[in-house]
């Protein structure tokens, strides 16, 4: 039997860690058009649940879908693929 539990998972980069507990990921995917073929990059950004405070604005993360946790929260942080390096701040 299949995992019926295979839920969506993206990859983005975290644009605002303003708020507590909760990260806005910016997700660019990209689709070719269907009459005219160009690819496009379609930017879509995510509020997302970071249980720890541990990811800040410009790291990569992974989300995957939960369930609702707010009025726009559908999404959770489940790993930090990169960090951005602290040296590039300065």
């Amino acid at each position: 039997m299949e995992n019926q539990s295979a839920r969506k998972m993206v990859a983005g980069v975290v644009v605002s860690d303003k708020m507590d507990k909760t990260r806005v990921v910016k997700v660019i995917r990209t689709v070719r058009h269907s009459k005219y073929e160009k690819v496009l990059r379609i930017p879509k950004k995510f509020h997302a649940h970071d249980e720890k405070n541990e990811s800040h604005e410009g790291d990569t993360v992974e989300i995957v879908e939960t369930r609702p946790l707010s009025k726009l929260k559908r999404w959770r942080i489940a790993r930090i693929l990169n960090k951005k390096s602290e040296g590039a701040l300065k």
